[in-house]
């Protein structure tokens, strides 16, 4: 898609407006985005930096970072030998070993831009169907496992009827 002020350009930023439920959507190129900014109302920060933000992210309360280590050394991957220091300055991991090397300093960041360690996913609502069904029998067999755990016998009941209702539902009857 090309910018559509100048028409020359790729568009970059893309900007959404709604007004009275009436939607508008503007592609600009980043020079022309700058140079509109003022009228559109935007500022452009030419200074941002992926690592920037990650070191930001990864400052605790105190605003010093959290950098694992062990008994006062730096930690680094043993697979690809990247270190924390690292990855704060580049902001990405150099191998799918450096997150069980640097959990310890990972894990305030995940929590901050997830919300949670756990990557649950999601399944579209349109095309979903039977993926989000498995998903939500398997959600409802955790909580069975849990109420049996806590030996409260009637929601184990109402969540074994719901997993074979929702079984029912993927088998097509």
């Amino acid at each position: 898609m090309f910018c559509q002020r100048c028409h020359e350009r790729p568009a970059t930023v893309h900007l959404t407006k709604v007004i009275n439920h009436q939607k508008t959507e503007l592609h600009l190129c980043e020079i022309c985005a700058k140079e509109a900014g003022s009228e559109l109302g935007l500022i452009f920060e030419s200074s941002f930096s992926f690592q920037n933000l990650i070191a930001g992210l990864l400052e605790g309360d105190t605003g010093h970072s959290q950098q694992p280590s062990i008994a006062g050394h730096e930690i680094q991957c043993q697979n690809c030998g990247l270190t924390f220091t690292d990855f704060r300055r580049g902001g990405l991991l150099g191998c799918g070993e450096c997150y069980r090397y640097f959990q310890q300093g990972l894990e305030p960041l995940l929590k901050k831009v997830h919300g949670s360690i756990r990557h649950t996913g999601k399944v579209p609502r349109r095309n979903g169907g039977k993926i989000r069904i498995r998903k939500e029998i398997d959600d409802l067999r955790n909580r069975l496992q849990e109420s049996i755990r806590r030996e409260d016998y009637e929601k184990a009941a109402y969540f074994r009827d719901e997993i074979k209702r929702r079984e029912n539902e993927l088998a097509g009857g």
